[in-house]
């Protein structure tokens, strides 16, 4: 026990707390852009639109205890993060109180630089998203879904993604948002893999590329939801 307390204390033990979270984190970021993808598979003979379904379903009692417990390790992931991204910054710039004259970076480049403020402005990013998408205290009134001309209690989210991001300065912020979002993903996912043991210089051209093709695939399909609808509202006017 005593050996695994000082491996949690250690730097390398934050390191791997911050990997292991990390990873965990952008899987929910990748398979909830998959998700919204469903934007642009339509609707079904009922006119019922395929992202609908699969909101309804998230918000169903049947999956009421995945998501939860999705939501629970969500939590628990960003607060172990966040701690570990606090404490190894502070031992940091404690190793080093008197800044270098002249520094020459070999492994980090500007993303890693950047990773301290990069992180907190997403977080409050997170907070606006789910605020706005999720527990509408911000921005339009929901909308909610017509079924045979009958309203019923299930959010319209076909509808609400299109109003939300149909004001232009909320769509200009989340693009932003999600560019800052792959800034962090790209050293992130990088790092992570070394952390992890995949660490091998030999390796670094592999580990670059796979988290360059990773970070593009997010950022390419979040990207694409506030550009479809500002398209879609501007094209469609002109």
């Amino acid at each position: 026990m005593s050996a695994l307390a000082a491996y949690w204390r250690s730097t390398v033990g934050k390191k791997m707390v911050m990997a292991v979270t990390g990873l965990i984190l952008f899987a929910y970021v990748f398979v909830h852009m998959l998700g919204n993808l469903q934007l642009y598979a339509g609707a079904d003979k009922d006119g019922i639109y395929y992202i609908n379904e699969y909101a309804k379903f998230l918000h169903s009692t049947r999956a009421a205890p995945l998501l939860w417990t999705a939501r629970i390790v969500l939590m628990a992931c960003v607060v172990l993060h966040v701690w570990a991204a606090i404490v190894l910054t502070l031992q940091a710039w404690g190793a080093r109180p008197v800044r270098y004259a002249k520094r020459v970076y070999r492994e980090a480049g500007y993303a890693a630089r950047t990773m301290v403020w990069s992180g907190p402005i997403i977080g409050a990013f997170l907070v606006f998203h789910i605020l706005h998408l999720t527990e509408n205290k911000v921005g339009l009134p929901f909308d909610y879904q017509v079924v045979n001309n009958v309203k019923i209690d299930a959010p319209d989210a076909y509808l609400n993604l299109l109003n939300g991001f149909a004001i232009p300065g909320v769509a200009i912020a989340y693009i932003v948002a999600v560019l800052m979002l792959g800034w962090h993903f790209k050293h992130g996912l990088w790092s992570w893999f070394q952390t992890l043991g995949w660490s091998h210089p030999a390796h670094d051209g592999a580990r670059r590329c796979v988290a360059n093709i990773l970070t593009a695939i997010v950022v390419i399909g979040d990207l694409s939801f506030p550009i479809y609808v500002l398209v879609q509202k501007f094209g469609g006017a002109a």
